[in-house]
């Protein structure tokens, strides 16, 4: 069968001038969607982001310029404006520009900011969706989103400013509504945002379960309890990037897990 196969929509073309926001998924170049591919195989400039696994870059055409533009907590970094002048500046080229981000987009990876600044330059722009990371990493590992058992929602949450108090007040809301939650980027505060679950009811004994580096050779599934968290974490040395997984779906692991087919 010739790939993409014939019964396929035509692809649209990124046309100069215009700019791609595409999600990489959460790493392992197999997790790209197929749109995804044919935009880095049409793209004249790709500005990527840290999280976008290098294997993934080899797919760019012969001749496009690549650009890092890595932000990584506690790191010096590329300011957001700084990312969002250059992007304009590559697509005010009549360059096809794609600004190539880890997991999807629009899932705290900024591209709705990346976005308006094209809508008041009168760029055009296409968003190209990929996989989250907070949900593709624990389904990978035997850990479902939801299940007609255990939930009938789930939080997506990211970890920032977990140390300012109108913050804390929303982790204990969090906590408040029963709903595994699943959080990004909150290593760092994780001390700080599992004090405050505790303090909005939830049960020290709330399963818990970490996917560090998730889908690559590097990849780390802990498996603890709410009140262990952060100390476990610390422990076993868990580094960013990180998913975090708090409710009793995160126990499903241990009833899936032996089931799953081994890499």
């Amino acid at each position: 069968m010739n790939f993409p196969p014939d019964i396929f929509p035509p692809f649209p073309d990124m046309r100069p001038g215009e700019v791609w926001l595409v999600g990489a998924g959460p790493g392992d170049p197999r997790l790209l969607t197929v749109m995804a591919i044919h935009a880095l195989r049409s793209a004249d400039t790709i500005i990527h982001d840290a999280l976008v696994d290098p294997r993934i870059l080899k797919l760019a055409r012969d001749g496009a310029e690549i650009h890092f533009a890595g932000k990584r907590g506690g790191r010096p970094s590329p300011q957001q404006r700084d990312i969002n002048e250059l992007i304009i500046a590559e697509a005010k080229k009549q360059r096809r520009v794609l600004r190539l981000k880890g997991g999807d987009p629009f899932v705290f990876g900024r591209g709705g900011e990346e976005a308006s600044a094209l809508v008041r330059e009168g760029i055009p722009f296409r968003v190209v969706p990929g996989l989250t990371s907070g949900l593709a990493a624990p389904a990978l590992v035997g850990i479902p989103a939801t299940t007609r058992e255990t939930n009938h929602a789930v939080i997506l949450a990211a970890g920032h400013r977990a140390d300012d108090d109108r913050a804390g007040g929303a982790w204990e809301a969090l906590a408040a509504t029963g709903q595994p939650i699943i959080l990004y980027m909150a290593l760092a505060q994780l001390t700080e945002i599992t004090a405050a679950f505790l303090r909005g009811g939830l049960s020290p004994d709330t399963p818990a379960a970490v996917i560090s580096h998730a889908t690559s050779e590097n990849e780390i599934v802990l498996e603890t309890r709410l009140a262990d968290l952060a100390a476990d974490a610390k422990k076993h040395a868990i580094e960013a990037p990180a998913v975090i997984v708090i409710g009793v779906n995160a126990s499903l692991r241990a009833v899936l897990g032996p089931g799953m087919a081994k890499p």
